[in-house]
């Protein structure tokens, strides 16, 4: 009868960890091609693969599509500023963070009519906007506004709201209220690849929705930041009760 034999992939995931945390692969750096390690360590690439996947989910390392696999930088935590809705603007004005941005039409289908109280089907603007520091991702904002309230040349550079649009804000109208639903969760295969992060990896998960002064929603905004590089910040305010304002 013989024992189990150690998994080889830990073996390799463990020799990687040690180069990497003694400085012998540098941040940034780009590892050595999958062929070429698995040729290296005498293993399949499947077993290669699953050895990169242990480090990717400790945030380690990430797989760029079509580059390779990288030595992830330590990740600078950004700033959620709750009730304004906003990135820090210390941190939205960092001259290494930008934001690239994909707008496009859809028609209203999922959870989107009840977020936005819009029929099924109607047309709505959708922006997706990923804010990225020397390549990494940092938030992943997917912005819905009904399509007759979008703002005309949100992408322009000379457009104001070029600004909003870098804070991750309210892109449409003024609204009169904003109400923030935040929980902690795994992330969405999308959002582990726009992050680049493990499945296992626990995001902040930030569900923003913008109303004007007659109650419609303008707005409706889905928030995601890998858990380890954001920190929410939110300031409570003191309403005065109705009744005494009417005294």
């Amino acid at each position: 009868m013989t024992g189990a034999v150690p998994s080889r992939h830990h073996d390799i995931a463990d020799d990687l960890r040690q180069q990497i945390t003694t400085g012998r692969i540098k941040p940034g750096e780009r590892l050595t091609s999958e062929v070429g390690l698995a040729a290296h360590y005498r293993v399949s690439t499947v077993t290669l693969r699953h050895a990169l996947a242990v480090l990717q989910g400790e945030g380690l390392v990430e797989k760029i599509h079509g580059k390779g696999n990288y030595v992830r930088r330590p990740r600078r935590k950004i700033m959620y500023v709750g009730g304004w809705g906003t990135l820090a603007p210390w941190t939205a004005a960092e001259p290494t963070l930008r934001v690239t941005v994909r707008s496009t039409t859809v028609p209203a289908s999922g959870h989107l009519p009840t977020l936005l109280k819009v029929p099924t089907g109607s047309p709505l603007a959708e922006y997706s906007c990923l804010s990225l520091e020397q390549g990494s991702p940092h938030g992943l904002a997917r912005i819905y506004i009904p399509r007759d309230l979008a703002p005309a040349g949100v992408l322009d550079d000379d457009s104001a709201n070029r600004e909003a649009v870098m804070r991750f804000a309210v892109l449409g109208p003024s609204p009169a209220t904003v109400r923030e639903t935040v929980c902690a969760r795994s992330p969405t295969p999308d959002e582990a690849s726009a992050l680049r992060i493990g499945t296992t990896t626990a995001i902040l998960a930030i569900t923003r929705i913008a109303t004007d002064p007659t109650g419609r929603v303008i707005e409706a905004a889905l928030l995601a930041f890998p858990g380890d590089g954001v920190d929410a910040v939110f300031t409570v305010h003191h309403a005065l009760d109705e009744r005494q304002t009417q005294a």
